[in-house]
């Protein structure tokens, strides 16, 4: 996979060194180029930003430099490595007004062979930006949670984080991503999350601080353990993401799982169940 960054501040980017992702692209997995967006500034200043037309508070950096920088690192497909395949990039923009980032993105990003990630700042980009990329490219703007950061940048650490981790060779287990919460296996016939949040995890020692490890992870009963993690992932949603737990009622769980969602405090019916 090629990743192509383009911002202000590079050195943000330092982290994609390190741990398995710095790894991944020590092996050539992973290809990545930071770019500083000053480069495609032609003043002595070397601008990025000015004031939004209509008045309010605020900066909004200039369409310009941001369309010169798009259209160079998109039109590089040729420096590229030889064998990703990449000739059409998809390009993200990070933004609280875009749609929120799940793990369905994630996974779907992971299949694409090219990736541009432009980090806005201040009150975002000139909206003309993204509507001119589209006339030449796929662009799509993803917000990673309600809340407002002064940049893109660290949005794109965590997208790349989510991303990466689920391509091939990347975490020492594959399995590992099949079991994590958001997870899409059934949930029913394995210890998948299917749309939950994961339950607790433990390793040794068996007892810490006179707290115990649960007795059926020690039980060898593979079903059990299945049933218990399942069970697990049902009352952490639905004490932390009921609203996960909302969208699963509908002929999604059973009945074992509707009296684990009872005793959770969570309101079902018999309408809920499973056929």
């Amino acid at each position: 996979m090629r990743i192509d960054i383009i911002t202000i501040f590079p050195e943000y980017f330092g982290p994609l060194n390190v741990s398995l992702i710095g790894k991944a692209a020590s092996r050539g997995d992973i290809t990545f180029a930071v770019r500083d967006l000053r480069e495609w500034t032609h003043d002595v200043h070397r601008t990025v930003d000015d004031s939004p037309f209509g008045g309010g508070p605020g900066m909004v950096m200039k369409p310009e430099p941001w369309g010169q920088a798009i259209d160079a690192v998109a039109g590089s497909a040729e420096t590229g490595p030889a064998d990703t395949g990449a000739t059409t990039p998809l390009l993200l923009i990070p933004t609280p007004a875009g749609v929120p980032f799940t793990q369905r993105h994630a996974a779907r990003y992971s299949a694409e062979r090219w990736l541009i990630f432009a980090c806005g700042r201040y009150e975002g980009i000139d909206g003309r930006v993204a509507e001119d990329a589209r006339a030449r490219m796929r662009v799509e703007e993803v917000s990673i949670g309600d809340y407002v950061l002064a940049g893109g940048e660290p949005a794109v650490l965590v997208m790349i984080e989510a991303i990466c981790r689920l391509l091939p060779g990347v975490l020492g287990n594959a399995e590992s991503a099949a079991d994590d919460s958001f997870g899409f296996g059934d949930g029913l016939t394995g210890d998948r999350m299917a749309g939950l949040v994961e339950g607790p995890s433990y390793t040794r020692p068996r007892v810490w601080r006179d707290r115990d490890v649960p007795p059926v992870l020690l039980s060898g009963d593979h079903a059990a353990i299945t049933r218990w993690r399942r069970d697990s992932a049902l009352r952490r949603t639905a004490q932390n993401r009921p609203d996960l737990v909302e969208r699963l009622l509908v002929g999604e769980l059973d009945k074992h799982d509707l009296a684990v969602l009872a005793e959770a405090g969570f309101p079902v019916s018999g309408e809920d169940v499973a056929d």
